[in-house]
């Protein structure tokens, strides 16, 4: 059973995994002149948490189901590979993992991005792997450049002992924090307004952690495909950038 304080750990952007490097798009639509202010950033995240958010939140959270023993559809995915020990829940997790980043894979419409979120990915295995050595980091789909960040997200949140919700929680508050922490150095924003901004936005993010809680018993192929055409045309822009701040 997870304590509050792994929790907080792993939502907390100082965990060390990266994140730190990334403004979820914020600096190329800064760049265009569609985040401007305040009430321009607000709406950024709030279109970032419906879209990103989600569907980051649920995968991970499928993630979490899958390495969760005794959760629905894991069974059965180790009785359909015909074994029944260790090695049929540890085949079962392999194959859920595998179809979680092919379907995680076709909802991420921008290479720039596929690229980030395994590099994210990678990041995050480090630390976890450093940190609870016996997760089952090992069934991660041995896919080239790594595993999708919510995919390891899950697993490590599993590790931790934290539930399926808190979970898309942690991955849903992720996406918003981020791009905030990157408002305030891209436009010289109020620190103090900022997580102002972010209290607002909080029963959103509960709201969407809640969704994608409920969404992941859903097969991989079933779960949220929310689109941002707009951030995946930016990201393809921004990967060209000679000078930029920010690595996405």
């Amino acid at each position: 059973m997870a304590t509050p304080s792994l929790l907080l750990l792993l939502a907390d952007g100082r965990f060390p995994a990266g994140a730190h490097a990334h403004s979820g798009g914020l600096e190329a639509a800064v760049a265009a002149g569609r985040v401007t202010d305040l009430t321009s950033l607000e709406a950024f995240l709030a279109g970032r948490l419906a879209t990103a958010g989600l569907v980051g939140a649920a995968f991970a959270a499928a993630a979490h189901r899958a390495a969760v023993p005794g959760e629905p559809g894991v069974a059965e995915v180790a009785g359909s590979v015909g074994r029944s020990d260790v090695s049929a829940r540890s085949a079962a997790r392999l194959h859920t993992l595998a179809q979680l980043d092919v379907e995680l894979d076709a909802r991420t419409a921008s290479p720039t991005l596929r690229a980030v979120s395994r590099r994210q990915g990678r990041a995050l295995l480090r630390a976890g792997r450093a940190i609870w050595p016996d997760a089952p980091f090992g069934d991660l789909p041995p896919t080239p450049g790594g595993a999708h960040q919510p995919l390891v997200l899950g697993l490590l949140c599993a590790a931790a002992g934290l539930s399926r919700l808190e979970t898309a929680t942690v991955a849903a508050y992720g996406t918003l924090t981020g791009a905030a922490s990157a408002g305030v150095r891209l436009l010289g924003l109020d620190p103090y307004q900022v997580q102002a901004l972010l209290v607002g936005l909080a029963d959103a993010c509960d709201g969407t952690a809640a969704e994608a809680a409920r969404a992941a018993d859903d097969s991989p192929e079933r779960l949220p495909a929310a689109a941002a055409p707009l951030a995946d045309i930016h990201a393809e822009i921004h990967a060209t950038w000679e000078v930029r701040l920010f690595a996405s």
